[in-house]
């Protein structure tokens, strides 16, 4: 029994893949670029939050002022232009409530997106 082998021949197909490799590697230089920017500051607003939760889990006797100017100087510390105005801090005998409003802007070629965050906690206070 003879074997007969058949040749693919592509006929017409040449360079046909190319388009949908270009395309993906465009989706993919502007997924990296979107990351490069966006993960930093993602990361620096969760830091502000976990800040504002161990503040509002041991506030100890500070004070309503004394807790919003360590939130601005923590927002400072993490690259987060936070205005004092845009800092709510109540604090009462068995309860605090923290807030802060900011908007990050986002660079990227051609176009700037402004990121807006609104956290808040609102934590009893537990006296040992």
């Amino acid at each position: 029994m003879v074997r007969v082998q058949r040749r693919n021949r592509s006929r017409g197909q040449r360079g046909e893949g190319m388009i949908g490799c270009l395309l993906w590697a465009a989706v993919l230089i502007v997924a990296v670029v979107i990351a490069w920017e966006a993960v930093p500051v993602k990361v620096a607003s969760a830091s502000l939050y976990d800040y504002m939760e161990e503040v509002a889990r041991f506030p100890g006797r500070k004070s309503e002022a004394r807790i919003k100017k360590d939130l601005i100087k923590k927002a400072a510390d993490l690259n987060i232009e936070l205005e004092p105005k845009n800092v709510e801090v109540q604090k009462t005998r068995d309860r605090i409530k923290m807030k802060v409003t900011y908007t990050v802007p986002l660079e990227f070629p051609g176009y700037t997106y402004y990121w807006d965050f609104d956290q808040s906690i609102d934590r009893p206070i537990f006296i040992f």
